[in-house]
This record gives structure tokens, C-alpha cells and sequence, in this order.
């Protein structure tokens, strides 16, 4: 008998792209497996990622449903959710 919970599924937009992954999973990993490698760029234009995986870095900070600098490494991934990096949003 399969676990009903391991089989849980959302689809979510990443800059435009639709992409499924397990329930509970964190908008961070959804980036990785959706080969996002930076999600904004500092002051002097270097491309800026994960550091801390956990949220006190304050690096991985995407616009989720419209609200930006939310921390892609807190939130967990809903139904529908559309997240954007700095790439797709433009300057915020």
C-alpha cells in the first residue's frame, strides 16, 4: 500500500514556468529543481543565491503571489503559487 502523503503533489509558476513538486516542499528547493540558480543580484550586479539554506542569510528572497523579499528557504510551496525571481520581476 503507498503512503497517500509521499504521492502529494502542487504545481507552482517560477518565472513563467509551471513546475510540480511534492508537498512540503520549500520555494527554495522548487528553484533548485527548477535549475534557478540566482534569484536576485547584489549592488555591483554579482548573481546571488542560497547561502544559509534556513533564512538568516536573507540572500534567497524572491516576490511570491506578489509580495516581495519573502525568503524562498521559509515559505513552503502552495497550489498556484507564482513566484518570480529578480530576473523575471525586474528591479525591486
Amino acid at each position: 500500500m503507498r503512503n497517500a502523503s509521499a504521492e502529494a503533489r502542487v504545481s507552482l509558476t517560477i518565472d513563467g514556468n509551471r513546475i510540480d513538486v511534492a508537498a512540503g516542499t520549500t520555494v527554495a528547493a522548487a528553484l533548485a529543481l527548477a535549475g534557478v540558480r540566482g534569484t536576485r543580484t547584489s549592488v555591483t550586479g554579482q548573481p546571488r543565491a542560497a547561502l544559509c539554506g534556513m533564512g538568516v542569510c536573507q540572500e534567497f528572497r524572491v516576490t511570491i503571489d506578489g509580495r516581495p523579499h519573502a525568503l524562498a528557504c521559509q515559505t513552503l510551496c502552495r497550489e498556484g503559487q507564482i513566484v518570480l525571481t529578480r530576473n523575471a520581476a525586474g528591479a525591486r
